[in-house]
């Protein structure tokens, strides 16, 4: 019998199948040796499940993956396959409570490049932001408000959605970026990804967390990432907050290809298969000169390359 993964928790996995059944099936044991952990089954996944005689069920068999999200975990621990087989990265920051970072939502843009999976930008609470005039003239400097984050991105060339559970602003838009095909929705806690599938959806009554006020981060209250069949006909997967992530499996020389704002200067590069870090007549370096790459992307891009062990 062939089914998707909707969720799993304690080796035990929640399997959609084609009949439209729900099984709970756990692994068997041959997956479990040949199989890396990091490379396990996780939502999203197609699977073949087979009955024992006791009733049971068993994933035997894993089909291969058309796409896959792995992020590394912080301080370079091992690879995490997040959830398998989608069509777009949505990821989430808050305008304010917690207050966006810029070099996480970076490394989550460059997480769905390394991936080759669409990438969209959701700004949510926007009714908490202040009423700060977007600057236009300059790049805005490491810790931009988050006005100035979505004009930066937005300049850049990411799709950008501005939301907010309160007022209804955006979530219309961001239904219809649901309907379509799988998405998940990653970003750190507090952001709101929850309440954002909530107000898409009534009914769903996922749980929700206020803002820790001694640390003004946000409380994880999604546990194990699930994927959910929305009424409008697309898959969701609603994950936990990430604070921090790195980059998997991509050589620190092609990192550059993850940053939509170097495409425009690398061929000003006097060497081919220029890092941008300390080589002579660098094109992105001398775009960032100029004010026409912004200083945060690059040390973004800066702090990428050496966790990757470029130089």
């Amino acid at each position: 019998m062939t089914g998707t993964v909707h969720e799993s928790s304690g080796g035990v996995y929640r399997v959609l199948l084609a009949s439209g059944d729900w099984l709970d099936a756990s692994l068997r044991g041959r997956l479990k040796r040949e199989v890396r952990t990091g490379d396990r089954v996780v939502i999203g996944d197609r699977v073949e499940v087979a009955l024992d005689s006791d009733g049971s069920a068993t994933i035997e068999t894993v089909h291969p993956r058309r796409s896959e999200v792995v992020r590394r975990g912080a301080g370079g621990r091992g690879a995490k396959v997040v959830a398998a087989n989608l069509d777009r990265l949505v990821v989430v920051a808050a305008a304010a409570r917690p207050t966006p970072r810029q070099a996480l939502l970076d490394r989550l843009l460059a997480v769905g490049a390394a991936n080759h999976v669409d990438t969209v930008l959701v700004f949510n609470k926007i009714d908490l932001m202040p009423a700060i005039p977007a600057r236009k003239d300059l790049p805005p400097p490491r810790h931009a408000s988050a006005r100035e984050l979505i004009e930066l991105y937005k300049r850049i060339g990411y799709p950008v959605l501005e939301t907010s559970a309160v007022t209804g602003q955006g979530l219309d838009a961001l239904l219809d970026l649901l309907r379509n095909g799988s998405s998940a929705l990653v970003g750190p806690s507090g952001a709101g990804k929850s309440t954002l599938l909530n107000a898409v959806q009534p009914g769903l009554n996922l749980r929700t967390g206020e803002l820790s006020h001694r640390k003004g981060q946000g409380r994880h209250t999604t546990v194990n990432a699930r994927l959910i069949r929305l009424e409008c006909g697309g898959l969701v997967a609603d994950t936990p907050g990430f604070s921090d992530v790195g980059v998997w499996g991509v050589e620190p020389r092609e990192l550059e290809y993850c940053f939509l704002d170097f495409a425009p200067h690398r061929d000003a590069c006097r060497f081919r298969g220029c890092s941008h870090l300390h080589e002579p007549d660098c094109g992105v370096r001398e775009a960032l000169t100029r004010g026409e790459v912004d200083p945060g992307r690059y040390e973004s891009y800066r702090d990428l390359v050496q966790e990757a062990g470029g130089d």
